[in-house]
């Protein structure tokens, strides 16, 4: 159990290890290459230290390493492409730097960079499927005391990131959504009815399977608490389980954490309403907000 940043500097000292082991090298041999200090190399893989941009940049050119999007993923998870001249997904939440804490950084950037993303919600809507309306009625119930630029700020940071749901490859989402989170009402009754068509509407886009697990269902496995998984297409290592707390995330990368979420959305997911009548149970919902 490990906070964002540092499952982030482990994950990618551990697929850079794996791309010098491809490329033949020694760490030895690939200090002297780039005139650094065997430890920094050795730092860098074992995750005690963080690398720059620069640094990772430098290192897949020894171990020539061409695939872009691989490439951009590992310089993602250092915290590069933050000014990307091509106003790409990555680094958009550059501008918000001074507001954002660092495990929220962490947790946009791997958003940003997943293929695909399984989340549980128990409570709200997820951010991704979030109305501006609601996702500020959300951010005013849980930082009360904070000034309403800030308020602003933080629903533009929700909103930008669900770009990742739209482009030319997209954030696969798979939702399973409790049926507490369409009745419990945010905002005002207003807001909710905006809210629940705006879910309507996504359920139309292939890449968002979303799922309600109605009251009836009873309890089954895993709805002890709301949690995300992140998958990765070109390196499964980086795969990780997200889990919100009230003022810190904290991030599972143990393969047997993983197999455990993993089974549990499976459960969820078996047990929710099929997409097609998860469509009508919150178009009927709806019609009553």
């Amino acid at each position: 159990m490990r906070y964002g940043p540092a499952v982030r500097r482990r994950k990618l000292g551990a697929e850079l290890r794996r791309q010098r082991d491809l490329a033949g090298l020694t760490s030895g041999e690939t200090a002297r290459r780039l005139g650094w200090h065997q430890s920094k190399v050795s730092r860098i893989e074992t995750g005690r230290s963080g690398a720059k941009p620069s640094d990772v940049a430098r290192l897949l050119e020894v171990y020539e390493v061409a695939d872009p999007e691989l490439r951009a993923l590992l310089e993602a998870l250092c915290g590069g492409g933050a000014s990307d001249p091509e106003g790409s997904r990555r680094g958009w939440w550059y501008a918000y730097r001074d507001l954002l804490p660092p495990v929220y950084r962490d947790f946009i950037s791997l958003e940003a960079e997943a293929s695909d993303a399984y989340t549980l919600e128990t409570t709200v809507v997820p951010g991704l499927l979030q109305t501006p309306d609601y996702a500020r009625a959300v951010t005013r119930a849980a930082l009360a005391d904070l000034p309403r630029s800030q308020v602003d700020a933080l629903v533009e940071v929700r909103i930008a990131r669900q770009s990742v749901l739209r482009g030319e490859r997209p954030l696969r989402l798979h939702a399973v959504l409790d049926e507490a989170a369409l009745r419990r009402e945010v905002g005002d009754a207003t807001v909710m009815a905006a809210q629940l068509r705006h879910l309507a509407e996504l359920c139309a886009l292939p890449q968002v399977r979303l799922q309600i697990l109605p009251f009836s269902t009873g309890m089954p496995i895993g709805i002890t608490g709301p949690f995300i998984i992140f998958s990765f297409l070109h390196i499964t290592d980086l795969d990780v389980v997200v889990l919100d707390h009230l003022t810190s995330s904290l991030y599972l990368e143990r393969k047997e954490d993983l197999r455990a979420y993993s089974a549990a959305f499976e459960v969820l997911r078996t047990n929710a309403l099929t997409p097609e009548d998860s469509l009508t149970f919150i178009t009927k919902i709806g019609g009553g907000a």
